[in-house]
This record gives C-alpha cells, structure tokens and sequence, in this order.
C-alpha cells in the first residue's frame, strides 16, 4: 500500500512536549483529588465504604460513554478484591436489565456533569425502590447529585485535551478514586494475597499466589539418603531423579545437608568414589516451607543462583522439592 498520500511528520514536531503537558495537567489533577479527600470527598467516601461494607448485596456500577468504561473497570477491581460487584449498562438497564439490581445492592453511577439522560432509568428505579445511591461527579449541584444519598464529588480539574473536551483528566480521577475506594474496602477486610490467588487462578499473577505445596514434588520422589550412602550409590540416586542434587538426613530424618552438581566438582579427586554423603555434602542448605508462595521460592532461587529447593516440615524433614522447571511451567518464570 502507497503511502505518498499520508502527511509526512514535521521536522521537529514537539510530539514529546506535548505527551508531556498531558500528563502534566492529569498530574495536577491527581494531586487535587489528594487534596480533596481532606474534606467534603473524604468524608463522602468514608460514608460510601461503610455502606457498601454493610450491603447484602453486590455493588451495581453505571455509567455511560467514558464513565461506563471506568464504571466497568471499577467493578472489575471490587469484584477481584473481595467486594462481590457488577457494571450494569444504562441503555440495556432499560430494556430488562434493570431486574439485575436488587434492593440489598448498593448502585454507584458516575457521570461527569451529573446530567446524562442515558442514567435516568436507572436513577429513578433506585429511588422507587430505595436503592442506596452513590454518585460520582465533578456536579454536585447536578440533577444526579442532587438525587444521590451520598455524593463523592471531583474536583474540576483540567482537561488534558486542549479544547478541554476529551474526558481524560476527569476520567482519571474517576478511576483513581474508585481504586481508592476498592482498596479501602479491600483493606477493611483484611484481605490478604491468599484471599486475592481466589479470584486470580490463573496467568503470571496466579502462578505468583500458588503456594510451594501446590507445585512441588512430592517426598516419595525425592533424591534422600543418610550420611553414610556412597558416593557411587548417591550419584545413581542423583541421575535418577534428575534435579541435580541430593538431600542428606539425619538419624531422626531431617534434613542436615545436600550434594549438588557443584559440590561434586569442588570435591572432585581420585578419592571421590570412596567417599561418603556425609563428607561432600554442604551443611545447613537453604530450604523453604510448603506454604510459603512460589514467588518467594522464585525469589530465593534467583537471589541464591541455585535450581532446586528442599521443602521442609516444623520439624526440618524433607516433605518435598521445588525445582526451577516447576516454576517455569506454571508460567512465572
């Protein structure tokens, strides 16, 4: 395809300057919803937490054009972080969808101007049926504001397009105060990274939230044997098991040492075939327990330079073993 008709870029065009002033005036902003929750916002959002905290239900999140969008990001995060939430559309609210929100909901509807007819259906419904409201606005004095039982209301800030049209500071404000509100809901709950690998199966961030026990091999597989095993006897059990070392244990069977791929080469001499376990190997080797995350197993083998873990019981036993290859097919690596 010719591109001789496309209008070639100026020399010297101050495209950088410009993502620069952007982010500049959504910058200021930010920093004037920091402010605001100083006073009347924070106040409002201490409100909204308590009674979405005491609903039965879920909260119903709404909005049309832009604030859809952030309503519907919103929802999503609620719903991740242990608030049960949903983002109803206003238009398909008002051909059925409406029988989606219930009395024990909580609706929060965002809208800029606090004026968009498109979140009438909806505004009247939750009235009718004392639905509790929560509007977020940069229009208190709104038609929404005015309707709303708890107001969180935007600062006017600046817009980061030069005709001040585009949403986009106002936008991201929206979104950075629903964060603020799912992370203090978040927060009132205790919820904790276990909680969190619930919602997160799956993907790197679920494979970071999987616990050791849930991806090691177990202690029937294990490469194990006393101090006194041979070497020759311990290299077979070695190659066998094909993780690259080999655990040492005691009479009471825990763990005292281990033979790696490495201690062989720093013991290597004529002598090594008639040596024993308990004179290669290197004592107190690092280990893990099996319900420590396999993002901290990751981070110990990275910080280490090593490939495998012993994972250990209270009473030092070895009950299982992380390698390298485990982490990389769950995907975390």
């Amino acid at each position: 395809m010719s591109n001789r008709h496309l209008n070639p870029v100026p020399p010297g065009a101050q495209w950088r300057e410009s993502a620069k002033r952007a982010l500049v005036t959504e910058t200021e902003g930010m920093r004037q919803l920091i402010a605001a929750l100083d006073g009347p916002l924070g106040d409002a959002l201490a409100q909204s937490a308590e009674v979405i905290r005491k609903a039965k239900g879920r909260v119903v999140m709404t909005g049309m054009g832009k604030s859809g969008h952030i309503a519907r990001k919103i929802a999503a995060t609620l719903a991740s972080t242990g608030t049960p939430a949903s983002f109803v559309h206003p238009a398909e609210a008002s051909h059925g969808d409406l029988g989606m929100i219930t009395p024990d909901d909580v609706v929060v509807m965002i809208s800029n101007s606090g004026e968009s007819p498109e979140l009438r259906d909806i505004l009247t419904y939750a009235r009718r049926f004392a639905v509790p409201l929560i509007a977020i606005t940069s229009a208190p004095e709104s038609t929404l504001g005015k309707e709303a039982d708890i107001v969180l209301p935007l600062p006017r800030a600046r817009e980061a397009c030069p005709n001040g049209l585009a949403p986009t500071t106002s936008t991201l404000l929206q979104m950075a105060l629903g964060d603020a509100l799912a992370i203090a809901l978040l927060e009132d709950k205790g919820f904790s990274a276990h909680d969190f690998r619930k919602f997160h199966p799956g993907g790197k961030l679920g494979a970071q939230l999987k616990h050791v026990r849930d991806i090691m091999h177990a202690r029937e597989e294990l490469p194990l044997g006393p101090e006194s095993m041979t070497m020759p006897d311990v290299l077979i059990v070695m190659t066998r098991r094909s993780y690259g070392c080999f655990g040492v244990v005691g009479a009471d069977g825990a763990l005292v040492g281990i033979v790696t791929d490495g201690d062989l080469r720093r013991n290597m001499a004529p002598d090594l075939l008639n040596r024993t376990a308990g004179a290669v190997m290197t004592k107190a080797p690092k280990t893990i327990g099996p319900d420590a995350l396999a993002s901290e197993a990751l981070e110990q083998l990275n910080s280490l330079k090593i490939t495998s873990l012993f994972v250990i019981d209270a009473e030092k036993r070895p009950v299982g073993l992380v390698h390298i290859h485990d982490l990389l097919r769950i995907g975390l690596v």
